[in-house]
């Protein structure tokens, strides 16, 4: 009997021990109760940032806390016109559902405070034809506005509102910008106000060609960090929480209209210009060379005897303008106006924009290989100080045309001869017809087209389709200046390399 008892008790023991290791064994049998469970490791993978990251990460809390309150939303009532879809930036504005088109439409976008008495910078698409526009503050405070003054050509404009103490913005300098930096975009996108976003600067200069106008001018700074509809007048600041652009177009699909990995600001330089005298005068006093523009590339470099594709050479000089009145001549190269270098259309344009009529400006010259250079007080631009030579379409074949073609296989063009009524119609006294351009060839990379007369090569009038094809034969490895006129009355100079 005691022997049972002794086994009993030992049996009961072994159970026991048996069924507290599957209790602490996670065999899953037992679930503890809710109010047991514990989330979450006792303490973070990284306890403390190194100094370097915590500073890096600070910045841009700071900026989000300074700029913000600088940055306002804008609400816009407008009159719609009839070619509204045309407007490259009618993406900006919130659209309406539906195919037909209202008379009156409200969109909107951002403004950045640039005084405590209350002018703001935005877009000039954002205040378009504005009937009505009102801005409502970071504190909430909703005020009409007046508009003071827009500029189309670079896509600027100021409003004005009634308050006093206002958070002016810092606008800082966008000459010192560098590609790669870290800047930050405020504003108002998709109607969500006071939104932040960040990224680095992809490019400087970049023209985008969303501007029909001849005379507009496009200098963007092209950033990674988010913009989309409603961004458009807010800021891109840099980490100091300088303004360093005015953010103004977006990459899109043109499906959904919103962010797909780029946008693109006005620096701030410009605006500031653009600013100051839409709010000294209500309009513009900008000062203007006076000459047509294009990039070096490297054959037209070598064809001028440069040593390497930098600048801009000048086509045509608009008559009565500065630069005929400062000894400067078609084909010389621009390399720096004012000391700042210059190597593309757009960054020269961007530069005299930011100047009024009246100012004198150094250019550095190339011309004839030598380095010159000339002092020019910028002109303000008269309406119709260009002239339009128009021809017809299709060009007449007068009697004494001479039929003679010649194939210039290495170039991939063929020319023609002209008749005396062709060089009439284009107004020019000598010259051959480029009758057929390959795809690819040396004149299709220098934008040669058919239809298109070559006046001269290498300086010299050309008359006959033997006078160019012996020219280009004595350039064999090197690259000849021709001088090319559309029937238009346009002319340009045009490097082209022949081969050996």
């Amino acid at each position: 009997m005691r022997k049972k008892n002794i086994i009993g008790t030992a049996s009961l023991v072994f159970i026991g021990i048996v069924f507290g290791a599957i209790l602490v064994s996670g065999f899953g049998w037992v679930r503890p109760s809710y109010g047991d469970v514990k989330i979450g490791a006792n303490k973070p993978p990284v306890e403390q940032l190194n100094a370097d990251a915590a500073a890096f990460n600070n910045a841009f809390v700071q900026v989000a806390e300074k700029v913000t309150p600088s940055i306002v939303q804008i609400t816009v009532l407008s009159s719609v016109k009839k070619d509204e879809r045309n407007n490259p930036y009618h993406f900006f504005f919130k659209m309406p559902f539906g195919n037909e088109m209202p008379q009156e439409r409200e969109g909107g976008g951002s403004g950045i405070i640039i005084s405590e008495d209350g002018f703001i910078l935005t877009n000039n698409h954002v205040i378009e034809n504005a009937k009505q526009v009102t801005v409502t503050l970071h504190d909430k405070r909703v005020l009409e506005a007046t508009v003071i003054g827009t500029d189309p050509l670079t896509d600027l404009g100021v409003i004005k509102i009634d308050a006093q103490g206002l958070p002016a913005a810092y606008l800082g300098n966008s000459e010192e910008l560098k590609v790669g930096q870290w800047v930050m975009a405020i504003g108002n996108p998709l109607s969500l106000s006071s939104t932040v976003t960040a990224g680095i600067i992809s490019a400087k200069s970049r023209k985008i060609n969303i501007n029909n106008d001849q005379y507009a001018v496009e200098d963007f700074i092209q950033t990674d960090a988010a913009i989309n509809p409603g961004n458009s007048g807010g800021a891109l600041v840099d980490l100091n929480g300088a303004v360093i652009g005015v953010n103004s177009a977006i990459a899109t699909n043109g499906m959904t209209q919103s962010y797909i990995g780029y946008g693109f600001a006005i620096p701030v330089n410009l605006a500031k210009s653009v600013a100051n005298d839409l709010i000294a005068n209500g309009k513009i006093s900008r000062g203007y060379i006076g000459v047509s523009i294009e990039e070096v590339n490297a054959a037209t470099a070598k064809a001028m005897g440069l040593d390497e594709p930098r600048g801009v050479i000048i086509q045509a000089i608009v008559e009565g303008g500065s630069a005929a009145q400062a000894d400067i001549k078609k084909g010389d190269i621009i390399l720096k106006i004012d000391e700042k270098e210059i190597n593309q259309p757009n960054e020269l344009q961007s530069y005299v924009a930011s100047k009024r009529a009246g100012t004198v400006v150094k250019l550095a010259l190339f011309r004839d290989g030598k380095s010159i250079e000339r002092n020019i007080t910028l002109k303000a631009r008269d309406n119709d100080d260009t002239k339009t030579i128009v021809a017809s379409d299709k060009m007449k074949k007068g009697k004494d045309l001479d039929a003679k073609e010649i194939s210039l296989d290495k170039v991939g063009m063929t020319v023609r001869n002209m008749s005396d009524d062709e060089k009439e119609q284009y107004n020019v006294k000598s010259g051959v017809m480029v009758s057929d351009v390959k795809n690819y060839g040396k004149a299709f990379q220098q934008r040669l087209f058919t239809g298109a007369v070559i006046v001269s090569a290498d300086r010299k009038d050309i008359n006959t389709v033997s006078e160019l094809q012996a020219i280009l034969e004595s350039k064999k490895g090197k690259a000849v200046l021709l001088n090319v006129v559309d029937n238009q009355g346009n002319s340009r100079l045009v490097g082209l390399e022949i081969p050996q």
